[in-house]
């Protein structure tokens, strides 16, 4: 598991206030070739990392899909 230290979690400007959200960090990608996501409701629950080819992965196809509904 990368590393959280120093790790600057953000959301989406786009979510809500119901807390159903996500936080990622990209801070650390020169440090751990690593982004970190975890659950906002539950920020000491621990954290997923994915390595930043595979995050862009999933943005572009989350961007791609979005056009295309």
């Amino acid at each position: 598991m990368a590393d959280s230290a120093g790790a600057i979690w953000r959301k989406s400007t786009r979510s809500g206030n119901g807390g159903d959200c996500v936080e990622v960090a990209t801070n650390l990608l020169d440090r751990e070739d690593a982004v970190l996501v975890r659950d906002s409701k539950n920020p000491q629950g621990g954290h997923l990392a994915v390595t930043a080819r595979s995050w862009a992965a999933f943005t572009d196809a989350l961007r791609e899909n979005a056009i295309n509904l």
